[in-house]
């Protein structure tokens, strides 16, 4: 699947450059305004290596010295962003307590990219169908944020998607176990992007992380969340 010739809605004219957000930028029109400049258009293609690409290693003090070593496994998330009453949301998950693999963390769709995946949209599509019920008829893609490599070697390739309102979510209970919304404007404030620190495979990892309520969003999700915000908002 291609991305569609623009991203924002045809009224809206989109902004010639970032002004500090206010409430209006939380709503569809401002958010979309914000997504036409700040998203990219075209996402990296399947292994192509990338000589600094962004991660949880951003944080540590050696920078990009740190990053996993290639080759890379691609992947691809759904950032899903929903119009409400009060403003813009994303939905986010959290994965079943039984997986073997990062069980009860907060995550957005997504996963491996199949040998069938046209492009990093048809991933993250087929993912959200798969693990929330999502129809790819109810979701918009406008574009792509920075890739994000995993410190399990994983390089994510985020896709920003718009939401129906009135879509319906049928959970895949193999995989999650909860599906809930965070208002855009809490998530798009810098101040909440905490940076914690635990020592991982003999060494001590840097990792954003965003308390909201009982949730802890943190890791690879907190970071492409922070990247939303450099992206659109900063």
């Amino acid at each position: 699947m291609k991305l569609p010739e623009t991203a924002a809605d045809p009224a809206t004219a989109p902004p010639t450059g970032r002004e500090p957000a206010n409430p209006a930028d939380f709503r569809r029109p401002g958010f979309l305004a914000r997504a036409e400049v700040g998203l990219s258009r075209a996402p990296p293609g399947p292994g192509v290596p990338l000589a600094n690409p962004r991660g949880d290693h951003d944080l540590d003090p050696g920078g990009p010295a740190t990053a996993p070593a290639a080759p890379h496994r691609d992947a691809a998330v759904l950032v899903p962003v929903i119009e409400r009453e009060d403003g813009m949301s994303v939905l986010l998950t959290r994965r079943a307590a039984h997986l073997r693999d990062h069980s009860g963390q907060i995550a957005f769709p997504g996963g491996k990219v199949d040998p069938g995946d046209v492009s990093p949209i048809d991933t993250a599509l087929r993912e959200a169908r798969e693990e929330i019920g999502l129809t790819d008829d109810s979701v918009r893609p406008l574009g792509y944020l920075d890739p994000y490599l995993s410190a399990t070697g994983f390089l994510v390739v985020p896709v920003v998607g718009l939401v129906a309102a009135d879509a319906v979510l049928s959970l895949n209970r193999d995989e999650v176990d909860l599906a809930f919304e965070v208002p855009l404007s809490f998530l798009m404030d810098p101040a909440r992007h905490l940076v914690r620190s635990r020592a991982w495979q003999g060494r001590t990892r840097y990792f954003y992380a965003i308390p909201h309520g009982e949730h802890l969003i943190w890791g690879v999700t907190a970071g492409i969340v922070h990247n939303l915000y450099e992206r659109l908002y900063a």
